[in-house]
């Protein structure tokens, strides 16, 4: 290991509390149904097609219809449910090809981060990048792991600097966000994750841009037996006998 990595090593795990918490979102009732609700549509006790009614869901989580309607809303806006004619929002399908689609964008915009990254990074964005790569280390619960993969990905974009592009890609990722959690429950989907972690970032520090740029595009590209499980995955939540929304 380099002097400056051995540097950013030193203090990663007594620091990483506070870094972690730079980018956790405001602890807001909607964010909280929001993350509820996208919950029960990943691991399909909401499947698709499934109807999301108000008054149901505020019963069922013990709150007013105000703070369910925003979540509701929210997850309209990337695409999640839909709003659907006299029926209300409900859970989107998702073909194949969309989701095809979706990686293929998504890979691109993580690889230009991950380039910008190893070219610009500053000490301190480093830093946040190690500390959450390091705190996925030996995770085998798939949520939690996931949400561990969230501020990893997030210092990865920060670590771009480039606004408009951080923008983009946070807005991307939530929509992408309910298969990139399924895909983690794939068997050894975690440990080949965090090995492809620790590649990027020992590209980044060598200030590889180029192969940084790649090594993101293939972590986040869903092809082959990946792609396959992945669609094995959706298949079988749309066609399980689980009830509606209670």
């Amino acid at each position: 290991m380099d002097t400056l990595s051995s540097i950013l090593y030193e203090g990663i795990i007594n620091n990483f509390s506070a870094l972690a918490a730079m980018d956790q979102p405001p602890n807001r009732l909607s964010e909280q149904l929001l993350e509820a609700i996208e919950e029960r549509i990943v691991t399909g006790e909401y499947p698709p097609g499934a109807r999301l009614d108000e008054v149901e869901l505020a019963e069922a989580f013990g709150v007013s219809r105000t703070p369910i309607r925003e979540a509701l809303i929210r997850l309209g806006s990337i695409h999640i449910i839909e709003k659907m004619p006299r029926r209300g929002w409900a859970i989107a399908p998702a073909s194949p090809r969309r989701l095809v689609e979706m990686f293929e964008f998504m890979a691109e915009l993580e690889a230009l981060c991950g380039g910008f990254a190893a070219r610009r990074a500053t000490p301190f964005q480093l830093q946040k990048l190690l500390a959450a790569h390091e705190a996925c280390r030996g995770v085998k619960d798939p949520d939690e792991y996931y949400r561990l993969n969230e501020i990893f990905h997030v210092a990865l974009y920060e670590a771009s600097g480039n606004e408009f592009l951080i923008e983009q890609t946070l807005e991307m990722q939530r929509r992408a966000r309910p298969y990139r959690r399924l895909q983690l429950r794939v068997p050894e989907r975690i440990a080949s994750s965090f090995a492809e972690h620790e590649e990027i970032v020992r590209t980044i520090l060598a200030n590889n841009a180029e192969l940084a740029a790649e090594k993101l595009r293939q972590h986040v590209m869903v092809q082959g037996e990946r792609f396959a499980n992945l669609v094995k995955s959706v298949e079988k939540l749309s066609a399980a006998d689980v009830k509606r929304p209670a």
